[in-house]
């Protein structure tokens, strides 16, 4: 039902252009003193995409966001240990 999407960050020379970057996919955040854009774009169409940005002669360069392959459930590692110390007290 969900579809994965990723984020792709979209450099550019002139943010003249950022409306045709509206069709292609989701414009989530536009830098004016950067020159950059974040886009999101479902996953399966990543590498068609790519390629049509970099075409474009107002594109400098895209990058990747690497969000979903970060692992993002965190442990803490001294919290386990200090609960053991309070057992072994009791």
């Amino acid at each position: 039902m969900f579809v994965e999407r990723q984020s792709l960050i979209v450099w550019l020379h002139s943010l003249k252009q950022v409306k045709t970057l509206r069709k292609i996919g989701n414009l989530h955040y536009v830098s004016r003193k950067l020159k950059y854009a974040v886009l999101y774009v479902n996953m399966d169409d990543i590498d068609a995409v790519t390629q049509k940005l970099t075409s474009y002669s107002f594109v400098k360069r895209v990058d990747l966001s690497q969000k979903p392959f970060i692992k993002t459930e965190f442990e803490s590692k001294k919290h386990e240990k200090e609960k053991d110390e309070y057992k072994i007290g009791i």
